[in-house]
């Protein structure tokens, strides 16, 4: 069973809205309201908005991962619409669908460097997405794949054998890029690649993530609140507030003709030389 074609469009979402059960003392919530867009073959595609805006829940819908059980975690689900991946639409998707779309969908979500396994080493964080695949995978051709990866995501070959504590921030970050790309996905999904990490380091991510792409040849969706980075990796970005997306172009598109408040809040950010632009509050229509 396929995940979906290798052409046509890698993602189309369609009036896509996402809810958070009631959980505890607080209510069902919606993160997600009528979504629309579709992605073009090799396209990158940036996600910017505001804390709370719901670019994060996008992602996670996107890469399948709302429906990782994970111990203590509210999982959203989809309550209208539908997006469909690769071809494959996640709204009633099967186990066995949803196994197989996940060897084609790199995700590396906003704390990928910290989920790392402290007890396996840089060769064994790499490898472990294909032995959990198959475990007789041919171990020479394993380590060739490995050490091609590190070498693409530029981390010195000395560092095989550490493990995650002994690297710094920003070596972690490309060894989970390295994780996510093992698999030769058609549709990387990276959320908050560059947060938290120094400005050099987040500018050599950032190209990284382009080289990668460009000869890789895979389509990619990029969360960032790091305008900078959007405009140096992304070929249109998809602006969201409040659950809503509220503008869909090139960066100069949307930039140059806000219409909504938070994108004009935006291009105000921006030209008062703001390169990172978080949990703006523009002025609300009454």
């Amino acid at each position: 069973m396929s995940a979906g074609p290798k052409h046509g469009h890698p993602v189309v979402v369609s009036d896509l809205s996402v809810e958070y059960p009631a959980h505890g003392a607080s209510g069902a919530h919606v993160a997600l309201h009528g979504i629309e867009l579709r992605m073009e073959p090799g396209e990158v595609l940036g996600v910017l908005g505001s804390a709370g805006s719901g670019k994060s829940t996008l992602a996670r819908v996107l890469a399948g991962a709302h429906l990782d059980p994970r111990d203590g975690e509210v999982r959203p689900f989809i309550t209208g619409g539908d997006a469909r991946v690769l071809g494959t639409a996640l709204r009633s998707i099967s186990k066995r669908a949803l196994t197989e779309l996940r060897f084609h969908v790199g995700y590396l979500p906003q704390d990928a460097a910290t989920r790392l396994q402290p007890e396996l080493t840089v060769a064994e964080q790499v490898a472990e997405p294909i032995l959990l695949r198959d475990r007789h995978f041919d171990r020479r051709t394993l380590s060739h794949r490995v050490a091609t990866l590190v070498d693409a995501v530029q981390l010195p070959f000395s560092l095989l054998e550490r493990y995650p504590y002994e690297l710094s921030g920003g070596q972690r970050q490309r060894l989970a890029l390295a994780r996510a790309l093992v698999l030769g996905p058609s549709l990387l999904v990276a959320d908050e690649p560059t947060a938290g990490i120094d400005l050099t380091v987040r500018d050599a991510v950032a190209q990284l993530i382009v080289n990668m792409q460009t000869e890789r040849t895979f389509s990619a969706i990029v969360v960032s609140h790091d305008l900078p980075v959007l405009r140096r990796i992304a070929n249109r970005i998809a602006v969201l507030d409040r659950g809503g997306l509220v503008a869909l172009g090139t960066i100069d598109a949307v930039l140059e003709d806000p219409v909504h408040p938070y994108v004009r809040a935006l291009a105000g950010a921006l030209d008062a030389g703001h390169a990172v632009i978080d949990d703006l509050a523009p002025e609300r229509p009454a």
